[in-house]
């Protein structure tokens, strides 16, 4: 596994750490106090062509491997984990449009949202449907005939939705058959505008305040056959491969927050003076700080890992679902060491260091909890196995 990083790498990634800490930083906290969505954030990430890093150049991207793009992501993170989630679920709502779309789809749907005119999000989960992706009930309903509608019509409820109600671009999964199961999934693109189409309630949330994310209702939202993604039922296996990608990204900002609580731990221990000296020359939390040192390299290299993977053509749901895992508990672990260390301090919102604590617990839960990553990861080694063994 190499972690070397070529020189366009290093340049991509010292560009998002200087504008992540120049731009980004000094207004998390009052973002996340008042639960604002930053829209000139986005912006100034459009002109440096951050929006559109990922991507190849011949949909309009900036060309950037998969690697080089978690390295934005690990600075987004270490400066504000929901300016991070915002930037990911928009890269995330792009990528199904990118590998799955028509000429015509990404020439209409992509420019805006890669030169970051345009918000996207990703509408999977429901009320009843969250890590269990099949059990969406959102009904799309054809118009015109039953083998060439004409258009469909949304009928439905998702929930937990980041970048809602700013985003203007949704990428939206029904079912074309409520029976059918994971069969019946259907990806469609649907403008804010759409007729039919509402905001419901806004999440109130314990983190990633900065994000907004809200409830989306459709009632009979007529979407032209021209905004299906792929064909009837490929929305399963659209969404299962762009939620890889995103776990990887997800990752990389987890990564980043864990490196921002060692960090500013380290500073503290070594300006606060007790018993004598600073607070660094107690042997017990050095200890504490070395092995956070050593959890925040081990996700970042597992993270790296799984987006190379990404750039060679790899199969990503076992590699995807251990760096998303190990980032996400890694940023929580260490976030929580990090208020310890701070004592009173970091239990106070003026430092900021609560905020990484309360950040990272998301990060454990969205993109898949950390419990069906378990499921997935042993799920594709005793097929594995089982492959060999026969």
């Amino acid at each position: 596994m190499s972690s070397a990083l070529t020189d366009e790498e290093r340049l991509l990634q010292a560009t998002a750490r200087e504008f992540a800490q120049r731009e980004v930083a000094p207004g998390a906290i009052e973002r996340d106090e008042a639960e604002r969505y930053d829209r000139s954030l986005l912006a100034a990430m459009g002109a440096l062509g951050l929006t559109a890093a990922p991507f190849p150049a011949s949909v309009g991207g900036a060309g950037f491997s998969y690697l080089g793009w978690t390295l934005v992501m690990e600075e987004l993170g270490a400066a504000d984990m929901a300016m991070a989630v915002s930037l990911s679920v928009h890269i995330l709502s792009q990528y199904p449009v990118v590998t799955w779309g028509t000429d015509e789809q990404r020439a209409r749907w992509l420019p805006a949202m890669q030169a970051g005119d345009a918000l996207g999000a990703f509408a999977l989960t429901e009320p009843h449907a969250g890590s269990d992706a099949a059990a969406i009930r959102t009904r799309a309903e054809r118009v015109g005939p039953v083998d060439a509608p004409e258009a469909y019509r949304l009928t439905g409820t998702k929930i937990w939705i980041s970048n809602a109600p700013e985003a203007e671009r949704y990428l939206v999964f029904a079912t074309v058959d409520p029976d059918a199961g994971a069969a019946g999934i259907t990806a469609f693109l649907v403008e804010r505008e759409a007729p039919g189409f509402r905001f419901g309630a806004h999440e109130r949330k314990m983190g990633i305040r900065g994000c907004p994310a809200a409830e989306l209702v459709f009632e009979g939202c007529e979407v032209p056959v021209g905004n299906r993604l792929g064909a009837e039922g490929d929305g399963y296996r659209i969404a299962l491969s762009a939620l890889g990608e995103g776990r990887i990204s997800i990752a990389a900002a987890c990564v980043g927050l864990a490196r921002a609580g060692l960090e500013a731990a380290a500073g503290y221990l070594g300006e606060r003076q007790a018993f004598g000296g600073p607070l660094s020359d107690q042997q017990g939390l050095r200890f504490m700080l070395a092995e956070m040192a050593r959890d925040v390299a081990a996700a970042r290299a597992l993270t790296r890992e799984a987006a190379s993977a990404k750039d060679r053509g790899e199969p990503l749901a076992e590699v995807s679902s251990l760096a998303k895992w190990t980032a996400s508990d890694t940023a929580m672990r260490v976030a929580t060491d990090a208020v310890q260390l701070f004592g009173g301090s970091g239990y106070s919102r003026e430092t900021g260091v609560e905020r990484l604590m309360r950040d990272a617990k998301g990060a454990q839960i969205y993109e898949g909890t950390n419990q069906i990553h378990r499921e997935i990861v042993a799920g594709e080694i005793l097929r594995r196995v089982g492959a060999s063994g026969s």
